[in-house]
């Protein structure tokens, strides 16, 4: 397999960290674009110092701390873009909506300016999205309707944020490279992601489901994200929006159920619907209380075999690690 040069942005992120190890190991030479280079630089040296190929690894990281740094003669086969404040990190003041969309949108114009110069233009662009462009179930009646890539936005601030950042990520396809926006569903695994944020209640028997349990949590195993960001990387007949989950969605009742079945916990204590609201505001309603059932048609039509397409066997394997 030829090498590839790869830039990444997030790459110290919970799913950037994954994929950079994945592409070290297959021998990729991988850029991050990075704040804290040292920090960056570092991050990496701890995080495959378990791998067998550690020294060959680590001595392929690069990091770079402004797209300028890099000179227009620089080439790349793969540019992705996984950079962006993580959205449910704090409740949604004006101010920090205001936060989550410039974190996304900022660094995407960046890379548009560097590709727009750029002497030699990468044969694909991966710009990250998620599944919130879909926004909220329009009705009770359509709310269990599967979702596939044709399925379009509202007003809700998700969708929103969502389509802006997909907005300015067209301007580097309409430089003539093939792009894929990646709508990513609730990631599972470990040290990041969903799960942490739901193992603390749940291991001490206090988890449940969220309001009525009926929305859907279209969710996909860390290693079946990666694998498929590397899949959009190699396949050259996918472009557009691709769909990041498993194929097989669950209600928050039934995610509830089965993470407390793995666990060995009990988890029927519920969270009101107003509750959530006061803790969380429009953040709990958008994302807690609200989901549809997405499905990756794309990549399954492509070909893509997902590794871990139930729920129950995706959570033992993640808490077996």
């Amino acid at each position: 397999m030829h090498p590839k040069h790869y830039l990444i942005t997030g790459g110290s992120g919970f799913i950037g960290t994954q994929l950079v190890k994945k592409l070290l190991l297959l021998n990729h030479d991988v850029t991050v674009l990075t704040r804290d280079e040292d920090k960056t630089a570092n991050h990496f040296s701890q995080r495959l110092s378990t791998t067998k190929n550690n020294q060959l690894a680590s001595n392929k990281v690069k990091t770079v701390r402004d797209l300028e740094t890099l000179g227009y003669e620089q080439s790349f086969d793969v540019i992705i873009n996984l950079a962006g404040q993580g959205i449910a990190d704090k409740r949604w003041t004006d101010e920090v909506k205001k936060q989550l969309i410039q974190s996304r949108v900022k660094t995407t114009k960046a890379l548009y300016q560097y590709l727009k110069g750029s002497l030699v233009k990468p044969d694909v662009f991966i710009s990250g999205s998620a599944l919130g462009f879909y926004g909220l179930s329009k009705s009770k009646s359509d709310s269990d309707n599967e979702i596939d890539e044709t399925g379009i936005g509202d007003n809700s601030f998700s969708s929103q944020l969502c389509q802006q950042w997909e907005l300015q990520a067209q301007k580097i396809e309409l430089l003539g490279i093939r792009t894929c926006y990646l709508r990513t569903g609730i990631v599972l695994g470990n040290n990041g992601g969903a799960l942490s944020k739901m193992l603390p209640p749940f291991k001490m028997g206090l988890g449940g489901p969220i309001g009525n349990g009926k929305q859907w949590m279209s969710w996909i195993h860390i290693d079946d994200l990666v694998e498929i960001i590397y899949y959009l990387s190699e396949n050259q007949n996918i472009s557009g929006a691709v769909n990041g989950t498993a194929p097989n969605p669950v209600t928050n009742k039934e995610f509830s159920r089965i993470l407390g079945k793995v666990l060995r916990r009990p988890a029927f204590l519920t969270m009101p619907a107003f509750i959530t609201k006061i803790l969380f505001g429009q953040m709990g309603e958008e994302l807690l209380l609200s989901g549809l059932p997405v499905m990756p048609d794309k990549v399954s039509k492509a070909g893509y075999k997902f590794r871990f397409a139930n729920l129950e066997v995706a959570l033992r394997d993640i808490f077996s690690r």
